[in-house]
């Protein structure tokens, strides 16, 4: 646990380790004795998968914070007792690092309260680290956002150093970085968020610093600020290229006014104050980036906060001085960098040699609603909770989070109404909301076939595009109910069961309407983060697998009529079973849960019978179509004989017929000439996607009717355990070519292959189809 105590608020990073899966099983010890996977690291230490939670406090309610504290033990390692945790001396007190001014102020009480003493770490120090460390791990940290537009700068790690780092918090510091632990404060002012709170509170009379900025929204700094246009008859100056807009001096209409503080509206006010200590910001930064030659800045601290018109202004600022050669960016996670930083200096955490590849951002919202035992400030509605913030409800000594009642004069979508896409009110939680859980999963790799990782994009969709983004959103919204009574379904329609559900159900209502106002909140946004984000919605509120009945039903189905379907291709010439089989694997495909169509189709006829009639509609071409070029690879031209493959990965999706009449033939095919033969499935349950636990049963399955695929199952480890009825009893297995079984490292209907489990990873090595 690790803390930013700054002067208002509290900042704390916790980690909690995954629970470690099963070590006995016996598909995983095989496939890594083939793939030669080790179990050791290129470290001289482990590190553990696990989240790293970020919670906030403001300072003045300290006492709720060692409250949190107390009640999830993180001062004795909480939840997280075996690794990573807190430091112990030799007389059983821990260590806890933490930075900022609020670690000398606060170092007693933290002593008297939880018996822990604080390591204090400097915050230049600790600010730099966490920025680098973003900057490196995080794809999509940093963007720029000019006249309310947010686009996203994919940083090169290669081309990172140097760049100018401005932390605005009461003041600016202005640091120059170089690289690793190599920087130098080069400049500051004393102009900064605490100019900003403190003169808004003696001008306004507002009682906190979000106040201030939701004053700054309706505001309209031109009955305050003197414009040039007031200066020359609403005319540019354009000799020296200033505008009738720009402001040419900050309050300086309320000179030859002859009004009191109170004839000025506050809304106009607080815009006037941001503006001006916004522009004065950006100037110093560029004129400092100017004086070291730094084309790029980034701009963090407590007074941005996510907010649009401070980001926009400092934008401007940057863009007018430098005549467009520079320009200012922001980092979604700025809020927590120097407790990041204090993270990160513990000896044996290694983040410096964790990969952007092995972080994953997701979205927990879950606990607080479904009861769970979390302790935090009160609970307010569902938009203040979708960030990294834990809340509770406490009554009497049982604590609960019940799920909140849908308000008055909503729309219904999910108990919440949707925010206007103007975004005309500034969210209390911004400078959070940006912001999920990040999951460190070292485990994690690049694809190694990918030809070009920093050119690949896995979403083939782009919700940039508005029409796009309001079909996807509507599709998902209407899906939703459905999705809701299949979830509630699978954990026997219970009370607790029907409760979670509509708790999911407002949660996820509430990000979409917060994803359809902005939708750069999470990241840049595309379909497979938009449907990752809901199946990370549905876990947190512990439903694990909401198509598991529905899988089971249509795996049944399928296996019943394979062995009609293996019968009919072996009676087939082998060029016609070839086409065939790649027919098949394109028509099983439309078996998806996830579509409406196929839930048509189901009305009409049998699972062979739907199969049989969407195989003969794959007529040439298809939209790719390189059925040529696989066909005379796989059984040669003329005198050439053709070369089995060493090894093929077959992605498989769906559950019943997608993987049982489509995929399982054509490894089938594959194994009798000879190839290896991967599958490759989800890590965790998405729709009615089969998942990697899964295959090894359904295989077994279609082994009983087929000695092919039972004896490459025996050899590749899937069916150690299984009771095979054969027809001859025979065990053949030594000559056999393998059919292996590996997980994706994916939770999500779309794959993201520059994320993909070690074992795949290895697999795909010496693989040459795929």
């Amino acid at each position: 646990m690790n803390f930013l105590l700054g002067c208002s608020l509290i900042k704390l990073v916790y980690f909690s380790r995954h629970q470690d899966r099963p070590t006995t099983d016996k598909r995983k010890k095989t496939v890594k004795e083939r793939f030669g996977i080790s179990n050791g690291n290129r470290r001289s230490y482990p590190i553990l998968g696990g989240r790293l939670h970020f919670v906030k406090f403001e300072t003045s309610k300290i006492n709720e914070c060692l409250d949190f504290i107390s009640s999830k033990q993180l001062h004795c390692g909480g939840m997280d007792s075996h690794s990573w945790h807190s430091e112990t001396s030799s007389n059983g007190n821990a260590v806890i690092k933490a930075t900022g001014g609020g670690a000398y102020k606060f170092a007693d009480l933290f002593k008297e309260r939880l018996g822990v003493s604080l390591d204090k770490e400097d915050e230049m120090d600790c600010l730099v680290a966490g920025a680098n460390f973003l900057l490196k791990a995080i794809r999509h940290e940093a963007f720029t956002h000019m006249e309310g537009q947010k686009e996203f700068v994919q940083i090169d790690q290669n081309d990172l150093f140097p760049y100018l780092l401005v932390n605005i918090g009461s003041g600016v510091s202005m640091i120059k970085v170089d690289g690793d632990g190599k920087f130098e404060r080069v400049s500051g002012t004393n102009v900064g968020g605490g100019t900003y709170w403190g003169l808004g509170r003696l001008l306004t009379k507002c009682k906190s610093f979000d106040e201030l900025l939701e004053l700054s929204q309706r505001g309209d700094n031109r009955t305050i600020d003197m414009l040039v246009g007031d200066i020359y008859g609403g005319m540019d100056y354009s000799k020296i290229g200033l505008s009738a807009s720009t402001i040419a001096s900050s309050f300086g209409k309320t000179i030859s006014e002859k009004k009191e503080l109170t004839d000025y509206r506050p809304e106009d006010i607080s815009l006037s104050l941001l503006r001006m200590i916004s522009y004065n910001i950006g100037q110093i930064s560029y004129l400092n980036a100017l004086r070291f030659g730094l084309k790029r800045i980034f701009f963090g601290g407590f007074f941005i906060r996510g907010h649009a018109y401070t980001m926009d202004t400092i934008s401007f600022a940057v863009h007018f001085w430098s005549k467009g050669e520079a320009q200012a960016m922001f980092l979604r996670h700025e809020g927590f960098l120097g407790v990041l930083g204090a993270f990160m200096s513990y000896e044996k955490h290694g983040l410096d040699d964790l990969m952007v590849h092995q972080l994953v951002e997701r979205f927990p919202m879950g606990a607080p609603y479904t009861g769970g035992k979390i302790h935090g400030p009160p609970l307010g509605n569902l938009n203040e909770k979708i960030s990294w913030m834990e809340k509770f409800v406490q009554k009497g000594t049982e604590i609960t989070a019940p799920v909140p009642m849908a308000p008055p004069g909503t729309t219904g979508l999910g108990g919440f109404e949707v925010p206007s896409s103007k975004g005309g009110t500034l969210r209390s939680d911004a400078s959070a909301l940006n912001v999920g859980v990040l999951h460190l999963v070292p485990t994690l790799e690049v694809f190694p076939q990918l030809a070009d990782p920093k050119m690949y994009e896995p979403n083939t969709i782009d919700l940039s595009d508005h029409n796009e983004l309001e079909y996807w959103f509507t599709v998902l919204s209407e899906h939703l109910s459905d999705l809701v009574d299949k979830a509630v379904a699978s954990e026997g329609g219970t009370d607790d069961a029907k409760r979670r559900g509509d708790a999911f159900a407002r949660a996820f209502s509430a990000h979409l309407a917060r994803l359809m106002e902005e939708p750069a909140a999470y990241g840049k946004l595309g379909l497979a983060n938009l449907l990752e984000l809901r199946e990370e919605c549905l876990r947190e509120f512990q439903f694990v697998d909401v198509y598991r009945s529905i899988k089971q039903r249509e795996n049944e189905a399928s296996l019943a009529v394979l062995p009609g379907l293996l019968a009919e291709l072996d009676s087939m010439t082998e060029e016609t079973r070839l086409l065939t089989l790649i027919e098949g694997v394109l028509a099983a495909n439309i078996f998806d849960w996830g579509s409406r169509a196929c839930v048509e189709l189901y009305h009409k006829g049998t699972i062979i019978e739907i199969y049989r009639m969407s195989r003969n509609k794959m007529q040439r071409p298809w939209r790719v179509d390189d059925f040529d070029v696989f066909k005379e690879r796989m059984l040669g031209s003329g005198d050439k004989k053709p070369r089995p493959h060493k090894r093929a990965l077959l992605f498989v999706d769906n559950s019943g017929a997608d993987v049982v009449l489509g995929m399982l033939p054509l490894a089938r095919e594959l194994l009798q000439r000879g190839t290896e033969v991967v599958l490759v499935a989800n890590s965790l349950p998405a729709l009615n996607d089969v998942t990697a636990m899964e295959l090894p049963d359904i295989v077994a399955e279609a082994a009983k009717h087929c000695d092919i695929l039972r004896r490459a199952a025996e050899a590749g480890g899937l069916l150690v355990d299984a009771m095979i009825n054969t027809s001859d009893g025979s065990k053949e297995n030594s000559s056999s070519v393998p059919l292996m079984v590996v997980e994706n490292g994916c939770g999500s209907p779309c794959i993201d292959l520059r994320q993909v489990s070690s074992e795949l990873a290895a697999a795909a090595k010496d693989a040459d189809l795929v």
